[in-house]
């Protein structure tokens, strides 16, 4: 059976939805007093949606002009660093100092790094760096400063954009070209992404401050960060960063392994304190509510405020951009322009179609097996893993992908990482199956099964009556 394109490619959005979404953002340029305001929702790779807000008539900006994304910059960094990694180039596990020498923060992890629990401080010392020339931080040590360490080395999350300064500059070591160079080459170039930038390329926004208490604006500065650029330089379109977005919900192998975009999107430090729904990967922020896992990342400097989000299970993705330095809240906003569509129109399942082969010994496993006394039931997956979980509501849960050699390897849930085989007799049979150590039988607890421990041999009964 094939599958028309017409099938295969995102549906345009219903009127209602579009007017919810234009409605949305108006209200947030409205209320928040942004001088203009851009968004964008994607769904499956493809726009399915772009909206503006302007206090200028007749000059609203599209989805290609530029605005300063700030923080989001520090997803770019990390994969370019998560690139390294698959390149066998570098390993997380490793001290800074490894490959980055001489710094005040060498025996910091690189995993550590890029999940912020490295324990730095969350700003350089002196000036506001954001708003001061790049000179006055010309080497590492003036971005670290005498006392670069706020916290216990992996023991909290706090955020710190000095520790994407040093991870911008490990790139640059280890690939021995400036970050700069790696990012267009490695992401921009691959993805298409040709408006992303270091410098603002025309058309871009200007960024303003608007004054809390008047209608009145203030133009912000616009600084060249240097070796702070690593940590929030760029500059993006709501086009652009949808494309980039849509990439970190499954990968692409010129750039990185849908694997280890979902590395990066999986909770790396310990959960914000009274806020156990929130947590941090690898370069990206990881946020669960109202039913959906949210994976992306915010962005401020003095002018722009920036936030993106990505939903895998929908197929969504959302950007919100404004030339403000506050009063608009963008990292909600692109929240909630994927919830509406989300639950307005929620993303159609596959089909269901049968598998075109199947292995019988493989078919031979499924069905019913008991941990002891706990029923749980394998499932063939269509690609050819396996799902092992629950007869009943409750209980562990866990997808398994096929190795080469007849065994599974865990993907998530409680036996993520373990190894699940199946044990044959010596006449080719079925014994158990063998998770992590756990046995699985076709029978609870059977009296010639291979139980650990052994079976009472009295077997089954009830209790006596005295």
């Amino acid at each position: 059976m094939t599958t028309s394109p017409e099938a295969t490619s995102p549906e345009e959005l219903l009127p209602s939805t579009r007017r919810a979404l234009l409605h949305r953002i108006a209200v947030a340029q409205s209320e928040g007093r942004a001088p203009s305001l851009v968004a964008a929702v994607a769904r499956d790779g493809e726009l399915v949606w772009t909206g503006s807000r302007t206090s200028v008539d007749g000059h609203g900006p599209d989805e290609h002009v530029q605005y300063r994304i700030g923080s989001i910059t520090k997803t770019f960094t990390a994969v370019l660093v998560l690139r390294l990694r698959d390149e066998g180039l570098l390993d997380l596990a490793d001290p800074l100092e490894k490959h980055l020498p001489g710094t005040a923060a060498g025996t910091v992890t690189i995993a550590e790094l890029l999940a912020h629990t490295g324990g730095l401080a969350a700003e350089t010392p002196g000036e506001w760096w954001e708003r001061s020339p790049a000179s006055l931080r010309p080497t590492l040590a003036d971005v670290l400063g005498e006392q670069p360490f706020r916290h216990p080395v992996g023991r909290r999350h706090h955020y710190s954009n000095p520790g994407y300064t040093l991870l911008g500059s490990l790139v640059e070591a280890v690939r021995g070209v400036p970050w700069e160079e790696a990012l267009r080459t490695e992401i921009l170039e691959p993805l298409g992404l040709t408006r992303t930038s270091v410098q603002p390329q025309q058309p871009h926004a200007g960024g303003w401050a608007v004054h809390p208490y008047a209608d009145v604006l203030l133009p912000e500065p616009s600084e060249d960060l240097g070796l702070m650029a690593p940590a929030g330089q760029l500059w993006s379109t709501t086009r652009d960063l949808a494309v980039f977005a849509s990439f970190l919900a499954v990968g692409d192998e010129r750039v990185l392994s849908a694997d280890s975009v979902r590395e990066m999107r999986t909770p790396a430090a310990p959960t914000v304190p009274g806020d156990w729904e929130a947590s941090y990967g690898f370069g990206m922020q990881v946020v669960r509510g109202g039913g959906f896992t949210l994976a992306g990342h915010s962005g401020s400097l003095p002018g722009f405020v920036a936030g993106l989000w990505l939903c895998e299970e929908q197929g969504l993705v959302a950007v919100a951009l404004a030339n403000c330095t506050s009063g608009v809240p963008v990292v909600t906003l692109a929240a909630e322009l994927l919830a509406t569509v989300a639950e307005a129109e929620p993303r159609m399942p596959e089909p269901w179609r049968p598998l075109t082969e199947v292995d019988p010994a493989l078919l031979e496993l499924t069905g019913p097996w008991f941990w002891g006394t706990q029923a749980v039931v394998l499932r063939l997956a269509a690609d050819g893993g396996v799902e092992l979980g629950p007869a009943a509501e409750g209980g562990r849960r866990s997808r398994f992908r096929s190795n080469s050699d007849g065994t599974w390897t865990g993907l998530d849930g409680y036996y993520a990482g373990e190894p699940l085989r199946a044990v044959r007799r010596a006449d080719g049979s079925v014994s158990h199956l063998d998770l992590g150590s756990f046995v699985f039988t076709r029978e609870p607890y059977p009296a010639d099964g291979p139980v650990p421990g052994g079976v009472d041999p009295g077997g089954w009964r009830g209790i006596p009556r005295g």
